[in-house]
């Protein structure tokens, strides 16, 4: 089978790929496990470091039509869309967050369904959907109300999907994200990118920045659970799923004293002092506007695990990633 994924030179993306390769097969349309033929890595920059057989890497614009019929043909099984503006930088540049989040989610839906082969297609969004004034746990009767342009974006793109698979045209399936910490590597333009930095930087021995409030809850999953949840999403049967195709991704709720609690635990006092706390409101309102936990019931009905505990998260990071 051929497999699309896109935003496949980000962090998530690159791990994706590389865990499809090991694994060899994925659930194809009737629901069996067939082998992997070829992934399509498809970003604007190349995807460095696949040397397999089974990789082809395509870098271009994902909001040209040209290089999206490039990468899906009336071949292609499955596609990951994971192609995104993170949430801050989609704030600061409206044009650009439009063109990606929502004009090229578009494009790629619509090369799916001009293939004809009514392909397997997840789309990654966010807990940005929601906002406002929350119960203390979002549940799937929570009215979406996002506070940001991503959030706006992610919301369009979750009823696109939902249209196209209702006609037929896909089979789709959105995964919620909640916040996935801990990221490896430089941080990116996502508001919610020190949840990971707090904890990164000060375990690599230098100073980070902490911008919001110690009482400020996220919901939060390790990025080796997140690939786990996204295939075995994709693996879900249409019958488990139903015809809600929106799952809320399990997690952990804590708030960043809890964080930096775990932090000394596994890094000690000193990694603790390296964070330095200072305010930033609009990173604040962002993130303030998100649910601190939601109902992931149907998440779990379908398998899908979470991480423990946050200190869990940053052990997996530990052994995973850092260096």
């Amino acid at each position: 089978m051929k497999i699309v994924i896109t935003g496949a030179a980000g962090f998530l993306g690159q791990r994706l790929a590389r865990k499809l390769l090991q694994r060899g097969t994925l659930s194809g349309p009737t629901g069996a496990q067939e082998r992997i033929d070829q992934i399509v890595l498809l970003d604007v920059v190349p995807a460095l470091g696949f040397e397999d057989p089974r990789v082809l890497v395509i870098a271009g614009d994902i909001a040209n039509p040209a290089v999206v019929r490039q990468a899906i043909d009336g071949n292609v099984l499955s596609v990951f869309h994971l192609a995104a503006v993170v949430s801050a930088q989609a704030e600061s540049d409206f044009d650009l967050g439009m063109r990606v989040n929502v004009d090229a989610a578009r494009l790629v839906l619509e090369a799916c369904r001009s293939g004809g082969c009514k392909p397997r297609l997840l789309f990654t969004s966010s807990v940005a959907v929601y906002g406002g004034e929350l119960p203390e746990i979002a549940t799937d009767a929570t009215a979406l109300n996002p506070r940001s342009s991503y959030g706006v974006q992610k919301a369009i793109g979750e009823l696109l999907l939902l249209d196209y698979t209702r006609k037929g045209f896909v089979d789709g399936r959105v995964a919620r994200l909640p916040t996935v910490s801990v990221r490896p590597g430089r941080p990116n333009r996502a508001a919610s990118s020190f949840a990971s930095g707090i904890i990164r930087v000060p375990l690599n021995g230098e100073e980070a920045i902490c911008p919001v409030a110690s009482t400020l809850r996220l919901w939060l999953l390790s990025p080796r659970r997140a690939i786990e949840c996204l295939i075995g999403l994709h693996d879900a049967s249409d019958d488990a799923l139903g015809a809600n195709r929106i799952i809320n991704l399990p997690g952990v709720s804590v708030s960043v004293g809890e964080m930096v609690g775990a932090l000394s635990a596994i890094g000690g006092d000193a990694a603790v002092r390296r964070i330095r706390w200072e305010r930033d409101d609009a990173v604040e309102r962002i993130v303030g506007s998100w649910p601190a936990a939601w109902d992931t019931s149907r998440a779990k009905a379908l398998g899908l695990a979470g991480d423990s505990s946050f200190e869990a998260i940053i052990r997996a990071y530990v052994e995973d990633d850092m260096r």
